[in-house]
């Protein structure tokens, strides 16, 4: 799937800006689309989720990403590349632990892993084995655009969290498995992708695509589980 636009700039809303694909089998069909997004991760609230990592490339903020393991990261495949570095732990980004990439590894769907070059003493997150129940509601986090439009002039130097239902199975940027979430108090944007919905608990998706209006879609994490694990041992 060709997406219009990568959410690699911009804080709360996650995803890419494209044209989202709809689940491929729901419960319930979700609300029709709205153009109201007020408030405006773009919406939201400020939050707290200790796995959270600010993702930077050649020293621009750039995506949002979870630590699995002391020396490994969990995010967006089209979010990695040269120069990435991480701040870790904190809600305020240019306050977390630092570390550097080392090397990193790609899925086919919209996911990759990271190496750090030193173990970081973090709350490590608990990776889902299963999807979240249909209809039910699903947290989202990032630092990313809290704005539209303009997206890398109003990241979120706070962590962001927004309350999304999910509907279902989609696909991500690449064609992989993702999770459906329609926007509940927040949607995300440039800036946040790659970054966790979190359901029960544990982390069961990755930010790869956006409106940034109603619709969101996250790479599940249970449908790769055991590439997670092969790769990073976790």
């Amino acid at each position: 799937m060709r997406i219009k636009r990568a959410l690699t700039t911009g804080a709360m809303a996650l995803a890419m800006a494209g044209t989202v694909l709809a689940p491929g089998s729901a419960s319930a069909a979700p609300p029709a689309p709205s153009d109201d997004v007020s408030p405006s991760i773009i919406g939201g609230t400020y939050g707290n989720y200790g796995p959270a990592a600010r993702l930077y490339r050649n020293g621009r903020e750039t995506c949002s990403a979870t630590i699995i393991a002391p020396q490994w990261i969990l995010t967006a495949r089209h979010c990695v590349g040269s120069g990435m570095t991480f701040r870790i732990g904190n809600p305020v980004a240019s306050q977390g632990t630092f570390a550097r990439a080392t090397n990193y590894t790609n899925h086919s769907a919209d996911l990759s892993l990271v190496r750090l070059d030193r173990s970081v003493q973090a709350s490590y997150a608990q990776l889902a084995s299963s999807n979240p129940t249909r209809g039910n509601t699903v947290n989202v986090y990032g630092w990313g655009a809290t704005c539209r439009g303009n997206e890398a002039g109003c990241q979120s130097p706070r962590l962001k969290t927004a309350t999304t239902t999910y509907y279902g199975i989609s696909r991500d940027a690449y064609g992989g498995q993702a999770l459906y979430l329609y926007r509940g108090n927040g949607i995300t944007a440039g800036g946040d992708s790659g970054g966790p919905a979190v359901y029960n608990g544990t982390q069961v998706g990755v930010a790869s695509t956006s409106n940034r209006s109603t619709v969101t879609n996250y790479t599940s994490v249970a449908a790769y589980r055991s590439w997670i694990r092969q790769v990073a041992g976790v």
